[in-house]
């Protein structure tokens, strides 16, 4: 199974770039091949100051080892070897009418002493993070999501859409990152999903990416904006910096196993703002997504 989604990833990876460099139209993604000492390694592509992406990446990685202190009192368990793989993509585009976008589809498998797998899951999801509130983007993001979960179970797209809302709740803020998608993590065997289920469905879901979020930016991405509602965006990206700096599991894994900083970190927007007890006008569109940030919405 680990080789069987690695290859998956790295061809994906591959579909991603290629249909984002599409839109984009006058930069390519740069790749960066490394390896981690303790073992494994992967392949950075990031994309900078692009017509359309001011700053994206799009990372695979494969790492695997002895399981770190920090991840064994995680997982609650004693040494063990462990196998870890995934995709993660996070595009910030320079328009504030398109929003910026994540996703991550992931493999973990765990091992006794004799190599033998005692443990095994899949993870990931898609979200979105929306600076000016598009309804119409926002169904058609969540709409995407749904058809990819109920080709596989139909309670899969309520579940996932709950927990994503869940996760991408900035406590700290009290409101939610941005509009949701999808969110799930420890999908294990049961009697009604094997692996092989299991690799299916987020493999659907991973080939729905492009789907979900291209039409919306070919829309939004040549639209009008003024130099306060780039300001409102650069405020919203902070907000964005501070969810993944404090909550986000994935970016305190890959501090807590040594990983690649610079992949963990091209999360980061390139131009942030923190202003000082900031408030929107009342009425305005700006206060209208604040609105909506405080409590989820079912989209579809």
């Amino acid at each position: 199974m680990k080789n069987k989604f690695y290859t998956y990833i790295q061809n994906l990876q591959d579909q991603i770039c290629k249909g984002l460099e599409d839109i984009d139209g006058s930069t390519k993604f740069r790749e960066d091949i490394w390896e981690r000492p303790e073992g494994g390694g992967g392949r950075t592509r990031v994309i900078e100051n692009g017509k359309v992406f001011e700053k994206g990446g799009v990372n695979i990685s494969a790492v695997h080892g002895k399981l770190p202190d920090t991840m064994q009192k995680m997982f609650g368990v004693g040494e063990a070897d462990f196998f870890a793989c995934g995709l993660s993509l996070v595009i910030h585009p320079k328009n504030p009418m398109v929003p910026t976008v994540h996703a991550n589809w992931r493999y973990f498998e765990m091992y006794d002493e004799n190599g033998n797998i005692i443990n095994q899951w899949f993870g990931g999801g898609q979200d979105l993070t929306p600076y000016y509130l598009f309804e119409e983007d926002a169904k058609h993001f969540h709409q995407t999501c749904k058809n990819a979960c109920d080709k596989h179970n139909p309670e899969f797209y309520p579940n996932y859409k709950k927990k994503c809302d869940e996760y991408f709740w900035n406590a700290h803020r009290f409101e939610a990152r941005g509009i949701g998608g999808l969110f799930f993590d420890y999908l294990k065997a049961t009697e009604q999903m094997s692996m092989e289920n299991w690799f299916n469905f987020v493999s659907e879901v991973g080939n729905s990416f492009l789907q979900a979020y291209v039409p919306i930016v070919e829309k939004r991405k040549d639209l009008p904006y003024t130099d306060a509602q780039r300001t409102w965006q650069e405020i919203r990206r902070g907000r964005y910096v501070e969810f993944n700096l404090v909550h986000d599991k994935g970016t305190l894994f890959g501090l807590k196993t040594n990983g690649r900083i610079e992949s963990i970190l091209m999360s980061l927007p390139p131009h942030v703002q923190w202003v000082y007890d900031h408030h929107p006008k009342a009425g305005s569109e700006e206060e209208k997504l604040l609105k909506i940030l405080a409590k989820p919405i079912d989209w579809v």
